[in-house]
């Protein structure tokens, strides 16, 4: 806390504060908070005991002074925990500052730790304990002529002399009776005490460090002493008023000399007594009116001459306890409640005995006392405009009740929709510190209410953003100070606004600070006043932390509060007014789906009232209500077509003819007035394929209607110049666009359900099959995934056409190399296809095996089943899980069940039907232990094995993780059948053989073999020399990396190799020798990679013989494999004399003739 703050409520001079509240409040703080009590005392004792030790260390120094920091830095929130303790810690440290022994760089590393104390308990509490005898004045005022202004090392220092000696000056003796006798020689006058006290202060007042502020904390408390005031106040304040005007606020000097010098004036007008301080208010008002602070660009200046002013109109008034002013009983709960115990009958709201009604003249400068305040209301900084407000709150506890009252009109006169932001807010907090005073009487809350509501909502755009969150969380806290002020008939008359409007800033608010400043004010009312419906409902699901979503806000907790009738048609008329025409895109769509939710709360409101505004808004000439309310007007006929579905009604019941019309005419205005053009278009593009979208899906009946074909030309011309729309709004406005025209094609475009119009399809296929290859990146984007959007029955019998089309454009050329992107969307096109393509073949087999189960071949049936199982093994979430729906499906058909699935009773104990259904087939660490159970089964363990190599070599975590898992469990069972064994070894390499130099498989494969190889999956086959297995496995390997620059492949072959080197017989050597061949490979690299390899395979497998193990080790380690290949290739000799294999030999290139 800033020297310079304001007092604790409950200041001596203003005796309208009440302290209870704060003392409260910090009480509730404190038994909320996580320490119990100060841990490190033993700690800080053998620190504070060690500074002599360490002084001559600057790191030991720096480290001591760090760590105590960081020690006290945990008691910032309950420093009260240190209060036990401040004590021996001060009187510790004095001992080394008052030790006339003690070098000086002992006495400031003191200082600086008291400063650190002080800074965390508050020096008002420290100071206490500070030695401040009489025989301490003169030594505190002597450690001052060591000091020099200009040391930025030592500024602690002269910061705690200065406090240390404002509380020497608390002594109860005049100042004169310590100089003795001042002729110390003939001639020579010494400077008497006082004196030098008032020159310490002066010079420190225009220092540029933080002694400035002590310095004014030194001010009020000497020039205040009653010696002192006779004699020095009239001269002090002179110098301070001759400072002030030969300052100036647009120099560095000038501001600094006007920030100590009006620190201090505010501290003595503050602490001194009204008589003393009164002869000299009017002078020192005229010089800071002179001064002119409103026009400095200073915020600390322009707060500190608030603050003055306030002071000096203190000054003027008497101190009184306004007899007028309104109370509400107690302010402590506990008080509130032994009151009421001890006198029943006795109303809580009392009128205090007036002590001398305001009939005394009101000085005229209070007049221009309160008109600075009111101008400081509107200052652009907050912190001028709180202490303002605190101003104006204490000006008006001393004046009469009719002045007071046109203090308070004036105060109304800021919330003015001409005013700024910084009017509202600086209004708002003058309204709350009127209200928690007792001076904003309940007749004029008819006045101050509307302006409150309307300050809940108030925002003003300003460009790309707008203001006003400041101005709605000052409103929640004025709404919070008026539940601690009124009684709860006073509020009665304005419960239903209240509440409902911070219910909405609760929910709808854009900024998390107002929703959670508008819960708090909600819990306040619910506990204080007890009038809010629902309250308790309400405050258990929208609490602090609850709020802190938006969009659980919007979506979730908005629905709930729906639920209570008094809140459903404020919420929603709010959306309508504030939310649907809101400059920021992210609130209008959030609001658009809120509207979705209420309406099922009010749908006949929404229907009737809501909807026909709407639709008249969607023409609105500003860009934002009409995007709004277009995207409104989808979510709202949504909700209404559910809700008539699930009551069995037609959606006519909702939505009449009109309202149709209106809907079908959006698209047709907005084309006519020419409003898909520009960025504005872009906007209202992405708002009507939404709107598509959802009239689709709600299956509004406008088939054959020429709506439809208009509808049609924008997604298709949206698709077809998605290169001219900006990058930011791209990527949305392509999704809305997909979205829409599956939802369109599903719907208007279908013959009959599961049948295409055969023009429709034949139109859009061809035109979406020629824009892939538009010379345009974006437009291929567009149309790759419009072709995966299409639904299935529109791929009948254009299957292979369109998946030509998309595999073309997947292809690298020269021509369009930098088309990433559009090879990406192609790629998600046929990911989208090859789902559409499980389905429809689960459709047709079930439709088959219902009707004409003969035409279900076994190999058929086996090929199907085989290619969902790897499908379903195979590493990308969506389309495993799909996979084994579809499996799943089919193998539990059962109206007839499916012929000829293969090993179907070994399928129905793997995988029961009650069991199956609670699987996440998504999540792999539950599909692929479930899937991997296949592998035991001869027929799927191909396709299974071939899903899961891909798998287990992945890149995803958890992907990787559990198929390793599931593929080492089954590893695991059939070690001990060497048959079994044998069987999946020859799957394996199967695998690898059909799929050489397939990178998609082989190199995941690679990976996988590394990880078997490594964890002793085929360790049996050690016992063998030459096992078949381990031979083909390495003459694979050599035709995978043959010739190959693949870097990841060539890694992951290395692995392959050094785990192929356990096997005994020719293969040891055969894998030795590609491994040294890596050991000289022109990739540097892949040299580095195979040697550290090889280092780590020597460490594993006892094959190397231990007479030259050493030897090779060295060799591997201390090589620089990645130096020129004639040195590596010499090491790399060396290794093979030293391993017993053949150095491999260069082959000469033949020269050509």
């Amino acid at each position: 806390m800033a020297l310079s703050e304001e007092p604790a409520a409950g200041a001596a001079e203003d005796p309208a504060e009440d302290p209870v509240e704060d003392a409260a409040e910090d009480a509730a703080l404190a038994c909320g908070a996580a320490l119990e009590s100060f841990g490190e005392s033993a700690e800080t004792r053998e620190l504070l005991g060690r500074l002599p030790l360490v002084l001559a260390d600057r790191s030991a120094r720096e480290g001591a002074l760090e760590r105590f920091r960081v020690i006290m830095d945990k008691y910032q929130e309950q420093p009260h925990l240190l209060d036990p303790h401040l004590e021996w810690m001060l009187n510790l440290l004095l001992e080394f500052v008052q030790n006339k022994a003690s070098p000086a760089d002992l006495v400031h590393l003191a200082f600086k730790f008291l400063y650190i104390i002080s800074k965390v308990r508050g020096y008002k509490t420290f100071l206490r304990l500070f030695p401040h005898e009489v025989a301490d004045v003169h030594p505190v005022l002597d450690m001052f002529t060591n000091q020099n202004p200009k040391d930025h090392e030592t500024w602690e220092t002269r910061y705690m002399l200065l406090l240390w000696l404002s509380v020497t000056c608390l002594i109860p003796f005049d100042f004169s009776r310590l100089d003795g006798n001042l002729l110390s020689q003939p001639g020579q006058e010494r400077v008497s005490t006082m004196d030098r006290i008032l020159q310490v202060a002066e010079s420190y007042l225009v220092v540029s460090d933080k002694a400035r502020d002590a310095a004014a904390v030194l001010v009020s408390k000497f020039v205040t002493r009653p010696d002192v005031k006779q004699k020095k106040m009239a001269s002090f304040l002179d110098w301070s008023l001759c400072t002030l005007a030969r300052s100036s606020f647009q120099t560095i000097e000038g501001v600094i000399a006007m920030d100590g010098t009006l620190q201090a004036l505010a501290q003595i007008f503050k602490h001194g007594k009204r008589e003393d301080c009164l002869p000299y208010a009017a002078t020192v008002l005229q010089c800071l009116d002179s001064c002119r602070l409103p026009d400095s660009n200073q915020t600390l200046l322009r707060k500190l001459g608030v603050k003055l002013v306030q002071r000096l109109g203190l000054t003027f008034l008497k101190p009184r306890v306004a007899g007028w002013r309104y109370q509400r009983g107690c302010r402590s709960l506990a008080e509130s409640l032994q009151h009421s115990i001890q006198n029943p009958k006795e109303p809580m709201t009392q009128a205090e005995t007036p002590d001398s009604d305001g009939e005394d003249d009101v000085p005229a400068e209070v007049e221009s006392v309160i008109e600075q305040l009111l101008v400081g209301l509107k200052d652009k900084d907050t912190i001028v405009r709180w202490s303002a407000a605190k101003g104006i709150g204490r000006m008006a506890g001393r004046l009469p009740k009719e002045l007071a009252d046109d203090v308070t009109g004036s105060v109304l006169d800021c919330f003015s929709f001409q005013e700024t932001d910084s009017a509202w807010h600086g209004g708002c907090l003058a309204l709350a510190e009127l209200g928690r005073r007792g001076l904003l009487l309940p007749s004029r809350l008819s006045d101050v209410v509307p302006v409150i509501l309307k300050a809940l909502t108030y925002e003003e755009k300003r460009g790309a953003c707008s203001v006003g969150s400041n101005v709605r969380d000052a409103a929640c806290y004025v709404c919070w100070a008026f539940a601690r002020a009124y009684e709860p008939q006073e509020l009665k008359p304005f419960v239903a606004a209240i509440s409902s409007a911070l219910v909405i800033a609760t929910v709808f608010d854009r900024d998390v600070n107002c929703r959670r400043a508008a819960s708090a004010a909600f819990q306040e009312n619910v506990g204080r006043q007890g009038t809010f419906p629902h309250g308790i409902d309400i405050l258990t699901t929208a609490d602090y932390f609850a709020v802190g979503n938006r969009s659980n806000c919007f979506l979730v907790i908005s629905m709930f509060i729906a639920g209570f009738p008094e809140y459903t048609q404020p919420m929603i008329e709010h959306l309508v007014t504030m939310k649907i025409n809101h400059w920021d895109g992210t609130i209008r769509e959030l609001s658009a789906k809120a509207l979705r939710n209420l309406a099922q709360r009010a749908p006949e409101h929404t229907a009737c009232e809501v909807f026909p505004r709407l639709l008249s808004m969607t023409q609105s000439p500003d860009l934002h209500t009409r995007h709004g309310a277009v995207l409104a007007c989808a979510e709202v006929a949504r909700s209404l077509h559910t809700l008539a579905t699930q009551q069995g009604r037609p959606v006519s019941d909702f939505l009449d003819e009109k309202a149709m019309r209106g809907l079908k005419q959006i698209h047709q205005q907005l084309y006519d007035r020419q409003l898909y053009r520009g960025l504005g278009g872009e906007l209202m593009r992405q708002a009507v394929c939404i709107l598509i979208e959802n009239l689709a899906l709600s299956k509004m009946p406008f088939r054959g209607d020429a709506v439809i074909d208009g509808w049609q030309w924008l997604i298709n011309d949206t698709l077809r110049n998605l290169h001219l729309i900006s990058s930011h709004s791209r990527q949305h406005i392509k999704e809305a666009a997909v979205s829409a025209l599956a939802a369109l094609c599903s719907e208007y475009h279908a013959r009959e359900p599961g049948e295409a119009e055969a023009a429709a399809q034949e139109e859009l296929v061809r035109l979406y099959l020629a824009e892939l290859q538009s010379p345009e990146e974006m437009t291929r984007c567009g149309c790759a995934l419009a072709l995966g959007a299409l639904p299935a029955f529109f791929l009948k019998g254009r299957l292979q056409q369109v998946l030509a089309g998309l595999r073309a454009v997947t292809h690298i050329s020269s021509k369009d190399v930098s088309f990433a992107e559009a090879r990406r969307d192609a790629l998600k096109a046929i990911s989208r296809v090859r789902e559409a393509a499980m389905t429809s073949l689960m459709d047709l087999t079930l439709l088959l095996g219902r009707n004409q189960p003969e035409l279900i071949e076994a190999p058929l049936c086996q090929r199907l089943m085989c290619c969902l199982a790897q499908q379903a093994s195979e590493k990308i979430d969506r389309f495993r899980a799909h996979a084994a729906r579809v499996f799943l499906a089919l193998l539990h058909a059962d109206s007839p069940a499916i012929p000829h699935v293969p090993a179907r009773p070994e399928l129905e104990r793997l995988f029961p039907r009650a069991t199956v259904a609670s699987v996440n087939w998504g999540a792999p660490s539950q599909a692929f232990p479930c899937m991997a159970r296949l592998l035991g089964l001869p027929a799927y363990r191909y396709h299974v094995l071939l899903g899961l190599a891909v798998s287990v070599g992945g890149l995803t975590e958890s992907t990787v993780r559990y198929s390793t898992q599931g593929l080492f469990e089954h590893m695991k069972e059939i070690q001990n059948d060497p048959a079994a064994l044998e069987d999946f070894g020859g799957t394996l390499l199967q695998v690898f053989e059909d799929n050489l130099l397939n990178d998609r498989v082989s190199v995941p494969l690679l990976k996988t073999l590394d990880q078997m190889l490594a964890n002793g999956c085929f360790d049996v086959f050690t016992t063998q020399e030459d096992h078949p297995f381990c031979v083909k496995l390495l003459a694979l390997c050599k035709e995978e990396i043959k010739k190959s620059k693949d870097v990841q492949k060539l890694r992951s072959s290395i692995a392959v190799f050094c785990g192929l080197v356990q096997f005994p017989g020719d293969v040891r050597k055969k894998a030795l020798l590609q491994l040294f061949l890596l050991l000289c490979h022109p990739f540097p690299v892949i040299r580095k990679h195979t040697a550290s390899q090889v280092y780590e395979m020597v460490l594993t497998y006892d094959v190397v013989p231990a007479a030259v193990l050493d030897e090779v080790m060295a060799v591997l380690s201390s090589t620089a494999w990645d130096a020129e290949l004639p040195v590596v290739r010499a090491q790399r000799n060396h290794l093979c004399d030293l391993l017993g294999v053949p150095r491999p030999q260069l082959v000469p290139k033949l020269a050509i003739r």
